[in-house]
């Protein structure tokens, strides 16, 4: 029986692993739940699964669940993140958090001997040497929940050693693949929010639109694949079919193939090294099916030079990725509460990262720092 404690239960990543779990009860128990503000929904999922502990954003939220339920242990705030990461009942963490909100709780995590399922890019982004350093130091499992790093990740499984002479990191192209810069100007919100392939939360949503979240990717496959940046190559595949892949120095090309569904890499991250049988919720691949075939593109850096910003970014290092990200952050917020158009997001981005003088060798209280005055900057910008 292996113990799940789940940061981020009620966003999509956290109700898809606890649909898992509840399919395979026999096999995983929920030690602690986390939300931000889905009290009814957190409420829903304690009764259903009966965590020995959960923790809440505000104080408030954590008196009115003291009171409704009376042997729970309840946490609140980034404290109480870090407390249910770290707590003994529990042999794996899946951080779904979104943002640098994951990163000191992973960070407890690890420290604790907890093996780490994570769909928190910004944890590798913004920390990833520290996470790295602790990952080898504690000698636990770091287990990509992404579905290309989860497939690169397969990948890579029975290599035995063989040198990787390119990570192929698969993009949808988001909903403005072929788009020019002049059309991106009028794009809408909920254009943005229509992504063509995968039901995702709606920051990340944007980040695919923009394609920010490809480049952060790179700098997250940088760090836990341990591959310099000139190895990884982007690959825009409109299908979605092949997740990502892994060429070696023979010219073999292995990859990991599906339908579209974020259930098969958090099974795997459950599971690993087995594999769950998903037939009755996962349909299988129809080869025949594919009438288009499958098409793969070289992504237009020109139009989305996000991509480029971010290789710069891990390329220089330091600080310059936790700035990339935090501005980000920011930004993309602004687009969806309307602040901004959607390509005030990359024109701030260039803006931010061409006037910012990297600082290096930066401990945890560096890199947050750093974020938070960031942050401040780019929201008096705006």
């Amino acid at each position: 029986m292996k113990r799940i404690s789940i940061l981020g239960s009620t966003g999509s990543i956290g109700t898809q692993a606890l649909d898992i779990i509840g399919k395979n009860q026999q096999r995983f128990k929920v030690s602690a739940l986390s939300c931000a503000k889905s009290l009814d929904l957190l409420c829903r999922q304690i009764e259903e699964f009966h965590p020995e502990a959960v923790s809440v954003d505000r104080e408030e939220d954590a008196i009115t669940l003291s009171r409704k339920y009376r042997k729970l242990q309840v946490f609140w705030g980034m404290e109480g993140l870090k407390t249910i990461a770290s707590m003994t009942g529990c042999d794996l963490v899946l951080n779904s958090l979104m943002g640098m909100r994951g990163l000191e709780p992973t960070l407890s995590a690890i420290e604790a001997g907890k093996d780490i399922a994570f769909a928190n890019k910004e944890t590798l982004v913004a920390g990833g040497e520290l996470v790295m350093d602790a990952v080898k130091r504690k000698g636990v499992n770091l287990l990509p929940v992404d579905s290309e790093h989860s497939a690169i990740f397969q990948s890579l499984q029975g290599s035995v050693g063989n040198p990787v002479r390119r990570i192929v990191l698969t993009a949808s192209g988001g909903p403005f693949r072929g788009y020019s810069k002049e059309q991106l100007r009028s794009v809408t919100l909920e254009d943005a929010l229509n992504h063509p392939n995968w039901s995702m939360g709606s920051k990340i949503t944007v980040d695919s639109a923009t394609m920010m979240n490809k480049g952060l990717e790179v700098i997250e496959a940088r760090w836990l694949f341990d591959v310099p940046l000139d190895k990884i190559q982007i690959v825009v595949h409109p299908e979605s079919i092949l997740h990502s892949a892994v060429e070696y120095e023979d010219g073999s090309v292995v990859g990991q193939m599906g339908n579209p569904d974020m259930r098969v890499p958090i099974a795997y991250a459950f599971s690993y090294p087995m594999r769950l049988d998903l037939s009755q919720a996962v349909e299988p691949l129809d080869f025949f099916g594919l009438k288009n075939g499958m098409n793969f593109y070289e992504p237009d850096r020109e139009v989305f030079r996000t991509i480029d910003l971010a290789y710069e970014a891990c390329r220089r290092g330091g600080s310059c990725p936790v700035v990339l990200n935090g501005a980000n952050e920011v930004l993309v917020d602004a687009f969806l509460k309307g602040q901004i158009g959607f390509t005030d997001i990359q024109e701030n981005l260039i803006r931010v990262m061409e006037s910012h003088a990297p600082s290096y060798h930066l401990e945890i209280g560096d890199v947050l720092e750093t974020d938070r005055r960031i942050r401040e900057e780019v929201r008096n910008m705006i």
